[in-house]
């Protein structure tokens, strides 16, 4: 059924919808690399839901790859000197491929020594002319300003890295399950409704749960206008905690990992103790089959990205065209 672009949110249902294809596509591609044997270091580079993206990949490359990955800041090539790049990869994400920021900084890694690679959806943009090797997003056209489908198929891009820099990892099964997965939440009605009740949210991740929450509560702001934080289960126990006392709504996003199940447990046993409405979505009421940590937090944007639609509709607004922001967003 073709879809009226006209109709509030008509552009991020269709291309919501179609998050779980592209990641498929994604995940399962043949990632021709440069030799990284000898990289000793990976910094990813991003905005907005490519940052949030590039934090989930973060987690699953370090755990894989066994060498330290973290956020470098684009504005130390886009306004400053740059940094000494000798021995790392650069991962640069971008949906557009044609943010200054992000193609001054792919452009500053190369020249300080880097391995650029870039993931990027736009064919032939200025961050692919910069990188070493691109691997493709793949989604299509995404017009929607709020990205959807690209921020899932950047997870599964990364993924489709890894595959190629080490042949043990398994990107194919996860793909097959997510494939089978429910496309929508059993609970989405109760959820949209704890949505509308709320004003004040925390999204609450661990590993690569943390960086799903990012952009769940990015995506909360964007289309719905409504005050949401994203914080690591371990880190909210610290001075985030005290937020509670005022009214609050906590959303726990549960990638299925054994090893974060203890520090899930313990932010959800304390945010109920102090009142808050508490929501744990887990991967393993949906998916029977073991997946990898970053597959589980592309699904559950996945099934996240109709929930934050259809609240943004109940609430008047429309997600398509967020008053104040375009789908490029011109930075230094």
């Amino acid at each position: 059924m073709t879809m009226n672009s006209t109709v509030p949110g008509a552009l991020m249902a269709k291309e919501s919808a179609e998050a779980i294809g592209v990641f498929v596509r994604a995940a399962t591609q043949n990632a021709t690399l440069p030799n990284m044997a000898d990289t000793k270091a990976i910094y990813t580079i991003a905005r907005g839901s490519s940052d949030a993206a590039a934090n989930i990949l973060s987690y699953e490359f370090m755990r894989e790859l066994g060498v330290p990955v973290t956020s470098l800041p684009p504005s130390v090539f886009s306004i400053g000197k740059g940094v000494s790049m000798d021995g790392a990869a650069a991962l640069v994400v971008s949906q557009s491929g044609a943010s200054e920021d992000l193609v001054r900084s792919a452009k500053g890694a190369a020249d300080r020594g880097a391995k650029v690679l870039a993931l990027t959806n736009i064919p032939n943009s200025p961050v692919e002319a910069a990188a070493e090797a691109t691997v493709a997003i793949g989604a299509g056209a995404e017009n929607a300003v709020p990205a959807t489908k690209t921020v899932v198929g950047s997870i599964a891009a990364g993924m489709a890295i890894l595959a190629g820099l080490d042949s043990k990892y398994d990107a194919k099964t996860s793909a097959d399950a997510l494939r089978n997965a429910p496309s929508t939440l059993p609970n989405a009605t109760a959820l949209r409704a704890a949505f509308l009740r709320a004003r004040h949210f925390y999204v609450i991740g661990r590993d690569t749960g943390f960086g799903a929450a990012q952009e769940v509560a990015l995506k909360l702001k964007e289309c719905c206008a409504l005050h949401a934080e994203a914080y690591s289960a371990s880190e909210v126990l610290h001075g985030p905690l005290q937020l509670a006392t005022n009214p609050l709504m906590v959303l726990i996003l549960d990638t299925g990992q054994a090893d974060i199940q203890d520090s899930l447990d313990q932010a959800e046993a304390r945010f109920t103790s102090v009142g808050c409405d508490v929501h744990r979505l887990r991967v393993t009421d949906h998916i029977e089959t073991a997946v990898k940590p970053a597959a589980a937090a592309a699904y559950l944007l996945a099934v996240m990205y109709p929930v934050i639609l259809e609240t943004a509709l109940a609430l008047g607004l429309n997600p398509d065209t967020p008053e104040t922001l375009s789908k490029v967003t011109q930075t230094t």
